[in-house]
């Protein structure tokens, strides 16, 4: 068994569902494992990591106005030390994933045809995210 480990940083541009399957694939490419789990982990607590559809970009947008829906904003939260969209930003995150893992078969991630990885910004400013992307195979 062997393990590899790497860092990548997303720029968001405030709110909304960002696709990184690229530069985790590159990351699966240079670990050179023909089979693997790959983990991607987000290292923040207002952001979450989705596999959702990446051909039709209504459903990203459609995704983004359900959870607005189901935790909005002014919504009367206690928690709201950095402004408006900061404690929706947690609940949003909550409900979804701040992790997720990908089988690697073949030296590839083994998504289906129209699957991809997204970074979900829950803030309307923009952020850096960390992601720390790790395999262990052979």
């Amino acid at each position: 068994m062997r393990l590899h480990t790497d860092e990548m940083l997303v720029r968001t541009e405030g709110a909304g569902l960002y696709e990184v399957t690229a530069e985790v694939a590159g990351i699966v490419t240079a670990a050179r494992m023909a089979q693997a789990q790959c983990t991607v982990f987000v290292r923040h607590t207002s952001a979450s990591l989705v596999i959702q559809e990446n051909a039709d970009p209504a459903v990203l947008r459609d995704l983004q106005r359900f959870m607005e829906r189901i935790a909005p904003e002014g919504a009367g939260y206690e928690h709201d030390d950095e402004g408006p969209d900061d404690m929706p930003a947690h609940i949003r995150s909550a409900l979804t994933q701040t992790q997720l893992m990908i089988p690697v078969l073949r030296g590839h991630m083994a998504l289906g045809t129209w699957q991809g990885i997204y970074l979900w910004e829950h803030r309307r400013a923009p952020h850096a995210r960390k992601l720390v992307v790790q395999l262990m195979g052979a």
